[in-house]
């Protein structure tokens, strides 16, 4: 992990949800809408077609909500599949 330690930016970030192997799959009706990656300080959020993550949340449920809400008005709930 002393990798993780030399900045802090979105690439360590990144870094950091990958390294520790756990990434959720959000998947709607049209297909997949998002996922989620686990980080040492939390949970990223990322939506499909956007390059920026909308954020880190606390908890895997917080994360869940805010990917939903993101989804905007009239959105159903997606599955999430741990991958």
């Amino acid at each position: 992990m002393s990798d993780q330690t030399s900045t802090t930016s979105t690439t360590s970030t990144t870094d950091a949800a990958e390294s520790a192997g756990q990434t959720w799959v959000a998947v709607g009706p049209a297909g997949t809408v998002g996922s989620i990656g686990r980080t040492v300080d939390g949970f990223v959020v990322r939506l499909v077609g956007r390059p920026e993550q909308s954020g880190e949340y606390p908890t895997l449920a917080v994360a869940k909500s805010a990917l939903f809400a993101a989804l905007g008005p009239g959105a159903e709930y997606p599955e999430f599949h741990e991958h």
